[in-house]
């Protein structure tokens, strides 16, 4: 049977035009403007904020006391992983149809949602060193693209990211502590390994010279509702947020072609060769396991077994229950 994915048509659709793929491509970059509607970025700010003020449950955190000042809440974490395995609104975000719409042209047509990181960054806090993202979570083939959703004004003072415009097209370098290679292990006639990855200190982190070989890094100032969409062998990096009354919040998620095998799983332990069933198929198809979303998000994996897919979409053993996670 032959397979020919056609994108849905929606009113709100948005198109990726050939001139913002060949950005992306090009530069490893790509901000598109108000891509989701600022009445959506006000629930999700204060919804996380209600996280941080201890009126939403974050599994592993206690609750603050209750005459904690804006300076004691703040200490109490910089980011949350995986909000969308416990949290309605974030699975929500994390499957925006507007976000996917540009995945399904950038990496798909096949989505796996992989990852949901909510950063908080208040004044004089937050900031991480040169690093690229496929060094953290490995794909094979390597599909893997970030997209950093702003909750509202990020720029140079506050703690926008910098990027080095065209380094994606360098490979992923390695740690020598790492147990583990993006790349085959022999396939390049020589790679450097480096150090102190996502140090913030440029003296620290050698990715920096790499950053380097491509001019001045360039801040990617955004507004509210804009998506910035980055390669995963982009090389980025953002500063401590120096406002001194100004957060810098930002709502990050990972996702990556749902034909790829993926080992990862943010650390958490997973059964068998591979973690694929802990991520959910936002769009399109796959011959891999895959989960759905736990509170019904409208996506790809609800619809799976309708799809008439000749090929296998549910992990060995056929069923399409819920699986934890």
């Amino acid at each position: 049977m032959s397979y020919k994915p056609v994108a849905d048509q929606r009113p709100d659709r948005y198109k990726v035009s050939t001139a913002e793929y060949a950005q992306y491509q090009k530069q490893g970059f790509l901000v598109v403007e108000r891509l989701v509607d600022l009445d959506e970025v006000e629930e999700l700010k204060a919804h996380v904020m209600a996280m941080l003020k201890g009126q939403i449950d974050v599994p592993g955190q206690e609750h603050p006391a209750p005459e904690a000042t804006d300076a004691e809440l703040v200490q109490r974490f910089t980011r949350v992983h995986q909000l969308h395995r416990w949290d309605a609104t974030c699975e929500r975000f994390l499957l925006h149809p507007r976000i996917l719409d540009v995945l399904e042209a950038l990496i798909g047509p096949d989505v796996l949602a992989l990852q949901t990181m909510q950063f908080f960054n208040a004044p004089g806090m937050g900031g991480q060193g040169w690093h690229q993202d496929s060094y953290y979570i490995t794909t094979y083939p390597d599909t893997l693209i970030g997209a950093w959703l702003a909750l509202e004004r990020a720029d140079e003072e506050n703690g926008c990211l910098w990027v080095a415009p065209g380094s994606n097209h360098e490979p992923i370098y390695p740690d020598e502590g790492r147990g583990h290679l993006v790349h085959a292990e022999g396939a390049f006639d020589e790679i450097e390994t480096v150090e102190g990855i996502s140090h913030l200190d440029d003296e620290v982190n050698t990715l920096s010279g790499v950053a380097r070989r491509y001019g001045d890094a360039v801040p990617v100032v955004v507004e509210a509702g804009d998506v910035v969409f980055f390669h995963p062998h982009l090389l980025h990096r953002s500063h401590p947020n120096q406002s001194p009354d100004r957060w810098r919040r930002a709502f990050v998620s990972h996702y990556c072609n749902a034909r790829s095998w993926v080992p990862w799983n943010h650390g958490a332990a997973y059964e068998g060769p591979a973690a694929n069933y802990k991520h959910i198929l936002a769009r399109g198809r796959t011959h891999l396991p895959f989960a759905r979303p736990e509170f019904d998000t409208p996506c790809a994996a609800l619809a799976a077994d309708a799809n008439g897919a000749p090929e296998r979409m549910v992990a060995s053993g056929g069923d399409m229950e819920k699986r934890e996670g």
